[in-house]
């Protein structure tokens, strides 16, 4: 038997956004399900607040969080935070030896699609950046129409298929317009991009739910995916071939990516080519329809 060697588990620490003070919605009791199956995965769980508005510091948001006598990984899950938060939390977490398991750069380049599209080039629908409304012209002229349109973090596609698709320029001005004003959503940039035509079977709000994949990965190897849309869908299930051109595809693009900790969004278009959708930072992305309990089993095993 070996003697003079300890072996330490590390446990894996997550953050949760106070819920219970924000409005019910289906993000929020996505959040719940999340935090009941990490609790069930033997995650240790400290709640902080959903801003700053209660707390004031992020220091004081971690005031509760005990010093950890070693380098300890953290998730932190809730809604997508601005980059100052999101760097303060962080900051605020390392002085107590917790790290999160991106950095605020690394948050940044797989949040902010403006900042993962050059890398993800081949893989992901051309696109173009779009800081003022004059630029519109160009963006017609260089990827034709009809065309979709997003923030640099989020799109607005939830309120159907006007709010994040322009038939022709006159359209293209003014969703560059409304994004532009919305700051959490944009950032100060949109993103212009090719219409895919995704295989579909259903509709909201005239926007067709494609056939589209969520993939959280953490250093290259699958934590977890599922089907992106809530609801019964006959397009829901891949078959072993599929699954592994989707999670393979995933791969891809993550390592391109600097970053240990990456959602991937994979959609099947109506040719039956697969194409990266877009990424994310997987703390603050919805689980979709991967199973939860075995995604917090193998994210509570991740070592720093």
């Amino acid at each position: 038997m070996q003697t003079g060697k300890r072996l330490f588990r590390f446990l894996m620490i997550v953050f949760a956004e106070a819920i219970e003070l924000l409005p019910s919605s289906a993000s929020t009791r996505d959040l719940q399900a999340s935090m009941a199956a990490a609790r069930l995965a033997g995650g240790q769980i400290y709640t902080i607040p959903p801003d700053f508005s209660l707390c004031d510091t992020a220091e004081n948001a971690l005031y509760h969080v005990p010093m950890q006598s070693r380098p300890t990984p953290a998730w932190w899950t809730g809604y997508i935070p601005d980059f100052a938060r999101y760097e303060a939390i962080y900051n605020a977490a390392r002085a107590k030896n917790i790290v999160l398991l991106n950095s605020p750069v690394q948050h940044r380049l797989v949040q902010e699609f403006d900042l993962a599209y050059p890398f993800l080039k081949g893989l992901t629908p051309r696109s173009l950046v779009v800081t003022k409304i004059e630029q519109c012209h160009d963006a017609v002229q260089k990827l034709g129409l009809p065309l979709f349109v997003k923030g640099a973090v989020q799109s607005r596609k939830s309120r159907g298929w006007k709010a994040c698709v322009a038939e022709n320029e006159d359209e293209l001005r003014v969703l560059v317009a409304q994004l532009l004003e919305l700051e959490k959503r944009s950032r100060g940039r949109v993103l212009v991009r090719e219409l895919l035509k995704l295989r579909h079977t259903r509709t909201h709000n005239d926007f067709p739910l494609g056939r589209e994949f969520r993939v959280f990965l953490h250093r290259g190897a699958v934590l977890g995916s599922g089907y992106y849309w809530e609801g019964n869908d006959p397009l829901q299930v891949l078959n072993s071939e599929e699954r592994a051109t989707v999670e393979a595809l995933a791969k891809k693009a993550a390592l391109r990516l600097d970053a240990p900790l990456i959602a991937v969004d994979i959609g099947q278009t109506e040719d039956l080519r697969w194409l990266v959708i877009e990424t994310g930072d997987p703390q603050f992305s919805g689980v979709s329809q991967i199973p939860l309990l075995p995604l917090w089993h193998r994210i509570a095993q991740i070592e720093q």
